[in-house]
Order: C-alpha cells, then structure tokens, then sequence
C-alpha cells in the first residue's frame, strides 16, 4: 500500500502512520533500527529496492530523505511531499520518503527525528554523494551507524583519502564492505601449512576501484612492516579486485578473478581452485553493514592506520 501526502508536514505524516497502523494493522513491533536514507530523486528507488530486500533480514523503518541538489536554498519555494509505503511495497518495513525543497530540505535532522523508531538504533546511509565528514552532518550526528561508498564518489580514491582524514567510529563504506569474501578467502588460504612468513604482495585492481586501495590497505596491516606492498592498476574495462600475489619462500599463492563471479586459486603443489568470488550487490552489502550496530574496529584501523601505512611505503595510489 502507497499512500501519498503532498505538500505536508512531518507531523502530518507521523498521524498518517497512526492511522494505517490502526486501520490496516500495519505495527512497528518487532522493528530492530531506523535506517535514514540521504538520496536524490533520481536513486531513490534503487536504494529503497535495496533496503526493502534488506529488511526481510533486518526488519526496519526505512526513511528517505529526498533531496534535488541544489533546491535546499531560499530562492526555491518551501515544500514537503511525504510517501508511505507499508506491506507489499515495503518489504519486511515501513518506507517513508520525504522529498524536500527549499528551506524544507535546509534541516535534515528535524525532517527526520519525529520519526524515528523510540530507543531504537539510527543508521545513516549515503547511497551517493556524502558529507566532507560523515559524524558531523545533521544526519550522521543522530546516527549510531554511518554508511558511505566511496565508489559512487566523483574521485574514489580522493574520497577514500578524506574518509581517513575524517573517521570516527560507527563510519564504514561499501568498500571495505564489497572485501568480506575477499578477506575470508586469503586468510583460509594462510591458515594452512606451510606457516611461511610473506615477503611481498602484490594487489591488481581497476585504477578506480577504493576497494582494491583497501584490500592492500588490509594486507600492509596485518603483515607487518616486513612485508612490501604492490598496487598495480589493469585495464580500464576491469571492475574492482583483479587479484592478490602472496609472494613466500615455497612459492607465490596467487588469487585471481579474470572472470566475472569465480576467482582461481593457484598454490605450489596443489591443483588449481575455483572460488566463488562474486561482486556483492548494494542489497548484500547493506545487510552484511545492519548486522553489527557497533563500531567495526577493524575497518578503523585500516582506513586510519593501513592507508597511512601503504602512503608511507609510496604505494597508495594504483600505478
């Protein structure tokens, strides 16, 4: 069910919600967090369809701030256009897309905190462009959680660098989320004999790709300092992680996707390895970051401490 509340005011969408909830029985029982959506016009749909396929692992009140940029100034004339969307359109949540204009869309936070979930979790989601400091915008202040994808960035590496600059706990980014299987499978691989140390790694990736800088990133820091750290970019059609060379004494151990989804695993004396290696869709990422409300430490210390490291070493940008 869609319901539509033009030209209104959030506290005429908060009655709107009473109402479906007494009339149709639609109830926010047993919803686990509040995710804010910062988004145009133009992608809203995609992080909705998005955040509805989520909701079925993490039931939710979804809302959606929907900003045109540009239109959050006083020459454009105030407005508030509000959508609920319950039961089949909503997935396992309730959506409610705010799009905001003129000195409407100035005030982020008071858009939103009418309503919000009582004692429930805030997690902030930046689909597209997001604050120079994610903690310190109006959205990211009421949030435990902050989401960015510096992929979606005009400059992905630069975005990359300035969530550095800008850390605090509780940010992430789908970069560093789209490494899971990633991670998962190096450190399989290095669990099992034989215990050599690493002497050097080389990591292939699209020149544009923030995941690719992370992944390195990972690697320089929990190898240690002995280890030298390679970037090299491949050609411009490639997208994301092409491959990681772990480089030891009994021969290289060599991770490669050359094609889309499978990845090959070459290592000394053993035969070769097709792994599942798929790039995650917006919709996986989204659940795998909804299900810890925590600060991701590990995330920290890489985007803080294993950036620093690779730049210090002279291998922070893909060559």
């Amino acid at each position: 069910m869609i319901v539509e509340l033009p030209d209104t005011t959030t506290s005429q969408v908060s009655k709107a919600l009473v109402k479906i909830r007494e009339e149709g029985g639609v109830v926010a029982l047993g919803r686990v967090l509040t995710l804010v959506i910062a988004t145009t016009p133009d992608a809203e749909e995609e992080a909705i369809e998005a955040a509805n396929d989520a909701s079925r692992e993490h039931p939710m009140r979804v809302i959606v701030v929907s900003i045109e940029p540009g239109t959050a100034t006083d020459a454009v004339e105030a407005r508030l256009d509000a959508e609920i969307r319950v039961g089949g359109d909503a997935g396992a949540s309730e959506v409610i897309i705010l799009r905001a204009r003129g000195d409407a869309a100035r005030y982020e936070e008071s858009l939103v905190m009418a309503l919000l979930l009582p004692d429930a979790p805030v997690v902030t989601w930046w689909p597209g462009a997001a604050p120079e400091v994610p903690g310190r915008s109006p959205l990211g202040r009421i949030a435990q959680r902050r989401i960015t994808d510096a992929s979606t960035q005009a400059d992905p590496q630069a975005a990359l660098h300035a969530l550095a600059a800008s850390y605090t706990p509780g940010d992430a980014d789908f970069a560093w989320t789209r490494l899971t299987l990633w991670r998962a499978q190096l450190a399989a691989v290095l669990d099992q004999p034989p215990y050599e140390p690493i002497t050097a790694v080389h990591v292939s990736g699209a020149i544009d790709s923030p995941s690719t800088t992370l992944l390195a990133a990972w690697l320089r820091l929990q190898l240690g300092c002995a280890t030298e750290v390679e970037l090299t970019g491949v050609d411009e059609g490639s997208h994301g992680i092409h491959g990681v060379r772990l480089d030891r004494p009994s021969g290289p151990i060599e991770l490669v996707r050359d094609v889309p989804g499978v990845a090959t695993l070459r290592q000394p004396d053993q035969p070769l390895h097709d792994v599942a290696l798929p790039r995650r869709s917006l919709r996986d990422c989204l659940a795998d970051e909804l299900r810890r409300l925590d600060p991701d430490e590990l995330y920290g210390e890489v985007i803080a401490q294993g950036l620093r490291l690779l730049a210090d070493d002279g291998a922070e940008e893909i060559a």
